[in-house]
């Protein structure tokens, strides 16, 4: 059973320490101008609350909903109606979601499944050109093909009706007066506008982020949005099923049909759409039981790593201890070759989850694994029950955000969300971006031999997603961590090294986050090389690791991590403008 009971020391001394640290972060939050991309995060300490985003304003929307009376499920609301404003490349209204949370009273750890899908007029070969070849990713991102049903709208209500404690019309006044009022462009979007990335320079991008005298919008400059003000009041006045009938689902339907490749999207496919509840996959990890929503979500990946690390010497070992960091690539390499062989839509595909978990299945995997680096990369193994399916040819950009909530119940939320690609598909309608979450489907449907993919598109179908919204308890039931990220395929690593940085080798939060991120892929290896200390990344190379610059979307991990004393230590990611606010 979980419990939510936990130590509470020195109560006076540390609520007024967290009470001042609210106050002054809430201050600085006043001026809508977040910290630099560059600035490292502080941990925050708390014993009652606390939440952490990738955006201060988030961050303060979401204190002011706890401190009101307000849940988790609440909070999260106000926090994601924030980003999608704030930081569009990310998440918004027309995105999807995967949600962890923790139920405190009744002991529960439920999974919410707010995953795009696919439209009913959606086949395997959606992404297939003419002549039967894949469609350039930059073609089908910008095609109206690529959105999909949004979903996080729905599972936010879906768990705010059930968990949530004021009135859902109470949640967007933070957002509604952003957006009315302007908010000022903070360093990381404003660098997004001006990216390469084709979506940034898509009609309805630019005329967004187009000032009146012609120039592009810039770090320091107010941003009015008016319109997504207006998507907001119908989504207070109306709930959640506001966007999936009238006017907003008709405004996408409409825009995903322009174009020279027009999606199948249609109101009926709104209609149909349900956000899935489940309880959520958990499995015991050494002294812990780590949980995740089940697939198409990425969770099945972080626990599959996990075991398998569970049967090297990487908990003895360190972050400076490049054998560690070799370890930890091994199995992020056989972790890997088996989701994207067998990961998929479990409601289309039967996705081996037992066999992937198996004690004998990843005790074989885990025999592969040595302190130097195996000069080929894996395959994909056979766990029990697999069926055969085709090598996956999934392009897996990144366009996502994650936060962490503890309320003063107790009650634990774990959230990322996207619009799958910077700034989703390009295409605008009130205010906000449409999705490009279809893409995350393999474009090739089928191997040279006719072996379908697991992952291929298919109507109503969800396409795997790598997002991992973990929390950790002991095995006595009580909250231990929870973390997630950013950052496409990779998100799974950068996922499983923030919990081997904190349950392994015993750091903060931060400082786990903080570690350089390391991605190991078929034969791809890619880090944040700079960051490692001479001697480890020496001793790395020795070992046959050589990782080359990043190629995947930079981490944003943000985590709460429950400290020895009972207390809440928050940690958000450097690479971002994530930080946390607590009572």
């Amino acid at each position: 059973m979980m419990q939510s009971d936990r130590a509470t020391p020195d109560r006076v001394l540390f609520v007024a320490a967290a009470a001042l640290a609210v106050l002054l972060s809430m201050n600085a939050c006043r001026s809508n101008a977040p910290p630099p991309a560059s600035a490292p995060a502080a941990s925050t300490r708390a014993l009652h609350a606390i939440v952490v985003a990738a955006n201060p304003l988030a961050a303060q929307a979401g204190m002011r909903i706890l401190q009101a009376g307000g849940s988790a499920a609440d909070a999260a609301v106000a926090m994601q109606a924030v980003l999608g404003l704030v930081e569009p490349q990310s998440s918004g209204v027309c995105g999807g979601a995967f949600i962890t949370y923790y139920d405190a009273k009744k002991n529960q750890v439920l999974a919410y499944n707010g995953r795009e899908t696919a439209p009913a007029g959606a086949s395997a070969d959606l992404f297939l050109a003419a002549d039967g070849r894949p469609l350039p990713f930059e073609t089908a991102v910008l095609s109206g093909r690529s959105t999909g049903v949004p979903g996080a709208i729905a599972a936010l209500g879906l768990l705010q009706h059930e968990h949530g404690k004021l009135a859902w019309r109470a949640l967007f006044a933070d957002a509604q007066r952003l957006a009315t009022d302007g908010f000022t462009v903070s360093p990381r979007l404003a660098g997004m506008i001006t990216s390469r990335a084709l979506q940034a320079s898509a009609p309805d991008a630019v005329r967004y982020f187009t000032k009146d005298d012609g120039s592009r919008y810039r770090s320091g400059d107010l941003l009015r949005n008016p319109a997504y003000a207006e998507t907001l009041r119908l989504l207070a006045d109306g709930g959640a099923g506001a966007l999936y009938r009238g006017k907003l689902a008709q405004d996408i339907v409409n825009r995903v049909h322009q174009g020279d490749l027009p999606g199948t999207l249609s109101l009926a496919d709104f209609a149909r759409y349900r956000p899935i509840e489940t309880p959520a996959l958990c499995h015991d990890w050494q002294q812990y039981r780590v949980c995740a929503p089940p697939p198409p979500a990425g969770g099945i990946g972080v626990l599959q790593a996990l075991l398998l690390l569970s049967h090297t010497d990487i908990a003895a070992r360190s972050a400076d201890d490049p054998v560690g960091w070799v370890e930890f690539a091994e199995a992020l390499r056989l972790m890997y070759a088996d989701r994207d062989r067998y990961v998929a839509d479990p409601a289309v595909i039967d996705v081996p989850l037992a066999g992937l978990l198996d004690p004998a299945y990843i005790q074989s995997r885990a025999a592969l694994i040595g302190t130097h680096v195996a000069a080929l990369p894996p395959r994909a193994g056979q766990p029990p029950g697999a069926r055969r399916y085709g090598p996956d040819h999934t392009a897996e950009p990144g366009g996502t955000t994650h936060l962490v909530i503890v309320d003063e119940a107790g009650n634990v939320l774990s959230m990322t969300t996207t619009v799958e690609s910077i700034f989703g598909s390009g295409r605008m309608v009130d205010g906000f971006f449409l999705n490009n979450q279809l893409t995350d489907f393999s474009f090739s449907p089928l191997d040279a031999n006719g072996a379908p993919a697991a992952n291929a598109p298919g109507p109503g179908k969800r396409p795997r997603s790598a997002m991992s919204p973990m929390i950790v308890f002991d095995h006595d039931g009580h909250f231990v961590a929870a973390t997630g990220s950013a950052g496409g395929p990779a998100i799974i690593a950068y996922v499983l090294k923030t919990l081997i940085g904190t349950l392994d080798w015993h750091m903060s939060m931060q400082a786990a986050i903080s570690l350089p991120n390391l991605i190991a892929h078929g034969d791809h290896f890619t880090a944040e090389s700079p960051k490692f200390a001479p001697e480890v990344l020496n001793g790395m190379i020795a070992h046959g690791l050589d990782p080359r610059p990043v190629q995947y979307e930079e981490s944003g991990l943000t985590g709460v991590l429950v400290r020895a004393d009972g207390s809440y230590e928050g940690g958000a990611d450097p690479r971002r403008e994530g930080v946390a606010l607590s009572y």
